[in-house]
Formats: C-alpha cells, structure tokens, sequence
C-alpha cells in the first residue's frame, strides 16, 4: 500500500460572529483549520479506503498560505510505503524537516512550522489507522527505544541525550497497565475555557461559570488582558459563581510588557489564581523567568506559541515555567511533541496541553494520556484544556464525561472531519463562504 495523492483543503469556521475563541490579543478570529488528507491505494478490513487526515490550527487570514505549505511538504509523502514510512515515523520525519530549500523559510518556526504539523499529523493519523490503534495507544505500546526514535532530540544534547531519555521511559516501564486501565477507568482530567472568552457578556459568563459546575469541572480559566477594571469585575464573578474551592486561571494572550504582567496579575492575585497564562511575548525567556518570580504563588503557564522544542528547553532551563502547554498544532507533529514531553519529565514540569482551538482537543488527549501512560506516569498537577465548540465537524470528536477526556478507542489520531464540514466552510469557495464574500 502506497501513498498516492494529497489533497489540503483551507476550512474557516466563523467563530468572530459568537466571539467564541475571543482573547485580548485574537478579538476577531474565525478558528480554522489547514487539513490534509494522504490518500492511499489501499483498503481498510470495513471496505472503506485507506487515508490520513491532519490539520493544524489558524484564526483565519493566511490559512491559505499555511495551507500552501502544506501541500509542498506533503508532496514528498507521495509514493512511500505505508507500512515502511508507519515503521519509520523518526525517519519520515526528518526526511520533510531535513528538505534544505523548504528549511530555509523557517527554520522550525512560522508558516512551514505549522505546515509540517499538518502534513505530519496525517501522517501519524494513517500509521495509527494501518496498526487498529488509537495514536495515544500506538505511542504508548513502544518500547523506550521505539518512543525515543520517533523523538527529535536534536539540539538537546546538553539537557537530555538518547540514553538519558531511554533511561527516563525505562523507568516508567512498571506500571504502564495498570496506569492504562486506570485511564480507561477514570479518563484525563480537563478544564474548561469556554466559559471565559473575552468577548463574552457578564450574563454569559454567570451562565456558563454555573452550567461548568454542574457538569463537573473544578477548573475554570478566564481570558483577561484588554482592561484591568473589566478583568476585575469579570474574576470576581467567576469566583463568586465556582465558589472558593474551585481552582481559577487566568490566560492574557501575550498582551503584556514584563512589567505590565507582574503589575496585571498581582492585581488579580487575590482572586486565588492557579496560574497566568502567556503573560508576555512568547519569545521572551528571561521576561518569563522574572514574572514567575514576582507573581509566585500564582504559577506561570505558557507553550502555545513556543515555535519548537528548542524554546521549550529554554525555557525550562531558565525555571521560567511552571506548566508547559505545548500546541498540537504548533509543534511539528507528534515527533517534536514527545520531544517536549521528555524535557518536561526531566525537569519536572507538569504539561498541561493548549487546546483553544478547532482539532486541538482531539489531538491533545492523545499528547495527555500518552504523556501519563509512559513518559510521566502521573496526572498529579496536570489538567489539559477542553473548549466546547466545533467537534461537530469531526468524525471522531473527543468525549469528555465528569471532567474528563474519555480515551479515544478507534484507530488514528482523531483529526478525520467530516466530509460535509470540509465543504461547506471550504474558503472561499464552500457555499458559506461563497455566500458570505457575495453579500455586500
């Protein structure tokens, strides 16, 4: 069975109508989504053909620029074996990342960055569809030698090197069962986000704060950043509606100078935060590292910008996190996201997933139970984010019960959407689009 074409398709949701996803850095953003699809000449046991699907996560304008990326990496897919390339996921990989023209328009940051997750997510959704594996499960089931081939540790070295993470996998060796049927038992913690977005009423908020309670969550998280009196008012009726038991966190979006954070969040600190989320450049390791210094106890969270392994070290290494929450659609894929799942583990920081956006919860509960099953072995201090839209566009969507991401049974990596979906908000030539651009 061989990959024999691509298609990449620019879907846009119009999410700016509701403020659904609304942040004050992102007020306006139409959450979409570059998918792949690598098609096969083979047949699944059910009749029904052989495909990965992937995407990475956009807020709209410039999705067709990712997506063009896209296509010129999936190109070097075309032709490959599937058992050989699902055998190979490390090598397949770098043969995309080691491409020298295409590397010279990132490297390992921006558009082709984002790309490269797409193009890899569907590679990684067909290896977990040829073995009748969900991807969490695929990952999980190798062994420490398997898991860290897959892995890419370049320019990690002097933090973590092969043997070192092998070491790290082996000793979570013990345990693995009974840590999956615990998993299977209970599901993986998650909070929620959709109570808080920015450009919500206070009504909304109430409203939402209180369905949040009575659906189970324990963890409620508040966008905040665009003024300092509205934030205020907004924190204190969350707390007043989840009551003082129940953990509140607050995410900023990267609006903030460093001092600006420090001022921002010891403001809001008495409203018992757990943490501040991207309260400065995402760039900025040092502006990280004295936040977190100034704002403790409230902790920092940040990663959903991190262009690459390479900033998470930093990071890391500069005691500038407190929670790591990398983005599935950021990261090059699943080969670079276990990279980062190994750092964490080795410099005991909980990873706690972005997932804010349209496909990234899907993919997320993969990272989290992965990240439980073999490389941490805990869910002490970990909780990954849940927001409750756009799941209706895929085949597969996520299920979240008490709290908690049920784990995903079927084979793949969860990001197949629906035919229909794809169609319809295809831009700009799906028929809501077409519509819409028509209107004067």
């Amino acid at each position: 069975m061989r990959i024999t074409h691509v298609d990449v398709e620019d879907v846009r949701f119009p999410t700016s109508l509701t403020a659904d996803g609304s942040d004050a850095m992102n007020k306006d953003g139409d959450h979409s989504a570059v998918y792949v699809v690598l098609h096969t000449d083979g047949t699944a046991p059910d009749g029904s053909p052989y495909a990965g699907h992937g995407i990475t996560f956009t807020t709209g304008r410039g999705n067709d620029i990712v997506a063009l990326a896209a296509r010129q990496q999936a190109q070097m897919l075309v032709g490959l074996d599937v058992a050989e390339m699902s055998a190979d996921m490390g090598g397949t990989y770098r043969s995309i990342t080691e491409d020298t023209q295409m590397r010279w328009l990132g490297p390992e940051k921006g558009v082709v960055h984002l790309s490269l997750s797409a193009v890899m997510n569907a590679a990684w959704d067909l290896a977990g569809r040829l073995a009748g594996k969900p991807v969490w499960r695929l990952l999980a089931d190798m062994t420490p030698e398997q898991l860290v081939d897959v892995a890419d540790l370049r320019y990690l070295s002097d933090v973590l090197t092969r043997d070192q993470a092998i070491a790290l996998l082996r000793a979570k060796e013990a345990g693995k069962a009974e840590r999956i049927a615990e998993l299977e038992r209970t599901g993986y913690p998650c909070y929620t986000t959709s109570a808080g977005w920015l450009g919500y009423s206070d009504e909304k908020l109430r409203r939402l704060c209180q369905e949040a309670i009575d659906e189970g969550y324990r963890h409620i998280k508040l966008k905040v950043g665009a003024n300092l009196e509205e934030d205020i008012r907004r924190c204190g009726i969350a707390r007043e509606v989840i009551g003082p038991d129940r953990i509140l966190m607050i995410d900023a979006n990267q609006v903030w100078d460093v001092p600006q954070a420090i001022e921002w969040t010891s403001a809001l600190a008495p409203f018992d935060l757990l943490w501040i989320e991207e309260p400065t450049s995402p760039d900025d390791v040092l502006g990280h590292a004295a936040i977190k210094r100034a704002v403790a106890p409230v902790g920092v969270a940040t990663g959903e910008h991190c262009h690459n392994r390479v900033m998470f070290k930093q990071l890391m290494q500069a005691g500038a996190m407190d929670y790591c929450q990398l983005d599935a659609g950021r990261l090059a894929s699943l080969n670079e996201i276990v990279a980062v799942l190994l750092l964490a583990a080795t410099f005991d920081v909980p990873v706690c997933p972005h997932a804010g956006g349209v496909g990234l919860c899907e993919m997320v509960q993969h990272v989290s139970m992965l990240d439980f099953v073999a490389v941490s072995g805990t869910r002490e201090g970990r909780i990954t984010e849940y927001v409750d839209h756009l799941h209706e566009h895929f085949v597969e969507p996520v299920t979240v019960r008490d709290a908690a991401y049920v784990p995903p049974r079927l084979p793949g990596y969860s990001t197949r959407m629906r035919p229909e979906s794809v169609a319809e908000f295809r831009f700009p030539d799906g028929p809501y689009w077409a519509g819409r651009l028509a209107t004067p």
